[in-house]
């Protein structure tokens, strides 16, 4: 018995390494198994400065990430905006147009009527009818006409035609007649007044 132990003394002093062997030697002496050394704190350095590379880029990959997904984000947006303005500019007119189709029937009613009519007086009041119902539809849209005639000239509301000499001293730079008359929509100007100026 005392024989084994000896054995294994010998044997365990036989495979302790000294500290001058290289790596591959230490791997062969202790069986595949490289011993730790003082050479490890290198190795901690390395990880130590692998670390916040890791991390500098998992950071940057992830504010990637949200840049690439705002940057879609603002794309549909802008596609959508597109796509809204683009109906909204093609169906402005339509609250308009649906006013109007009923003034529309009735000067088809107006027209067939006056081929079978002779009363002019009839046909006159019809036509006032209609024109009222029109002015009024247009009203209810925000058309307002504009009051020239005896107002001093103004270019950004007329524009002159031409220039008569004044009858009187008082209408002298003041509108005499209205050619063409102007209208507003609500508070901006749509057309402007043709208009004769007194000088």
């Amino acid at each position: 018995m005392e024989n084994n132990d000896m054995l294994d003394e010998q044997t365990s002093m036989n495979t302790e390494q000294p500290d001058n062997l290289t790596t591959e030697e230490a791997i062969n002496v202790n069986g595949g198994v490289p011993e730790e050394t003082d050479d490890a704190t290198p190795t901690d350095d390395a990880t130590a400065e692998t670390a916040p590379a890791d991390k500098t880029s998992g950071e940057l990959a992830e504010l990637k990430d949200k840049y690439l997904r705002l940057y879609a984000d603002f794309e549909n947006y802008r596609r959508r905006t597109a796509k809204e303005k683009l109906d909204l500019i093609s169906n402005a007119n339509e609250g308009v147009l649906k006013a109007l189709i009923p003034v529309v029937d009735d000067f088809e009613r107006a027209m067939q009527s006056i081929q079978t009519t002779e009363e002019v007086d009839a046909v006159k009041e019809g036509v006032e009818l209609i024109y009222n119902k029109l002015f009024k539809t247009l009203e209810g849209k925000g058309l307002k006409p504009m009051v020239s005639k005896g107002e001093p000239f103004n270019a950004d509301l007329h524009e002159s035609v031409t220039q008569f000499p004044a009858p009187s001293d008082d209408l002298k730079g003041k509108v005499i007649e209205e050619i063409e008359k102007g209208y507003y929509l609500n508070d901006k100007v749509i057309r402007f007044a043709k208009v004769i100026v007194g000088s």
